[in-house]
């Protein structure tokens, strides 16, 4: 099914924007490929009708990332508050992209709250909150970085698509859909990464700056956790990795690096759900997968204060790692039916 904007709230969009507007785009914290890429593309399509805009994340994201067209002009809440905040205390208009309740931008989820601007919601995940004026989400779609695209056109039919918007939409399709392989890679998402390749996306180049881009200590790090880390529970087809804060510092960890290695424990003959337990400060942060109709987005949910998709979805304990995992396998029985 093709996501259909409200043709009332679109109209309403172009009346707001009919003038100069100062505009802020927001993303959820630790931005992904899908969450900035969409950003960035609507920074590029704002600033192209005459508009004031400013990109702002709630933290640092990954150096992987970095190449984006438009990167240079993202202010990072964490190192530059004061400025983050007097963007989006004025702002006429906030757009919301990839996430859909106002905790997921943890610290700045206060100077997000009290603006007066008109907030617009951009997103793909289930079970939005009501915080925003305008609420475009439509689960079913590939990426936040696909509804953009969408949005765009549904704006202005005549926009212009720039390289730039194209790359990094590309991006976070390409990164959110796992090189395509998902089920939400439907023809009419390749009939946009068609347009998008027609306007000079060049696949391969951009497939290498993000999955052929990794430090040597990321690397290494990759294998020490396939070695030493990795837990295979065959009677539930679930494999996990857990690492603590200290095994971080060895391998001299940075933003990204543990991105996407709970799918090598998925990705294990016969398992139909991994888990990627990382330890922090103030807690455990943990990535779940799955194959088939097993829900992490339910499990995650209703026992690890997170949520996502059905197959893809994240999570946190307030609990050391020992008790965390210990919390984990012990819900495993549970579920053993769905997971055999």
């Amino acid at each position: 099914m093709i996501p259909h904007f409200n043709e009332r709230e679109i109209n309403g969009l172009r009346l707001q924007l009919s003038k100069p507007n100062n505009i802020s785009i927001v993303m959820h914290y630790k931005p992904d490929g899908d969450a900035m890429g969409s950003a960035l593309a609507l920074y590029d399509f704002f600033l192209a009708y005459g508009h004031h805009v400013t990109v702002v994340a709630p933290s640092l994201y990954p150096e992987f990332l970095f190449w984006l067209p438009g990167n240079e002009i993202v202010l990072n809440f964490e190192t530059h508050q004061a400025e983050a905040e007097n963007c989006l205390l004025h702002a006429d208009l906030i757009f919301v992209l990839d996430f859909n309740d106002a905790t997921r931008v943890e610290g700045m989820q206060h100077a997000l709250l009290q603006s007066d601007a008109i907030k617009v919601m951009i997103d793909h995940h289930l079970q939005p909150t009501d915080f925003c004026d305008v609420t475009f989400s439509f689960n079913e779609a590939s990426s936040t970085c696909e509804l953009v695209y969408r949005f765009m056109f549904a704006m202005y039919a005549d926009y212009k698509l720039s390289l730039a918007a194209a790359q990094n939409i590309y991006t976070g399709i390409l990164t959110d859909t796992g090189s395509f392989k998902f089920s939400s890679t439907t023809g009419d998402v390749h009939r946009i990464i068609a347009h998008l390749i027609d306007t000079g996306v060049v696949p391969n180049e951009i497939h290498e700056k993000i999955y052929d881009n990794f430090s040597e200590s990321r690397t290494r790090f990759l294998g020490y956790c396939l070695e030493q880390k990795l837990v295979v529970l065959q009677p539930y087809n679930i494999a996990y990795i857990a690492v603590t804060s200290a095994e971080l510092k060895l391998f001299k960890h940075e933003t990204g690096d543990t991105e996407g290695i709970v799918n090598y424990a998925l990705g294990i003959k016969g398992m139909r759900m991994a888990a990627f337990f990382t330890e922090q400060d103030n807690g455990v942060k943990i990535s779940f997968r799955s194959k088939g109709t097993f829900s992490v987005k339910a499990l995650a949910a209703a026992h690890f204060n997170g949520g996502g998709h059905l197959n893809a979805a994240g999570g946190k304990s307030p609990e050391n790692l020992e008790q965390t995992i210990t919390k984990f396998i012990a819900l495993l029985p549970f579920y053993e039916n769905q997971l055999v």
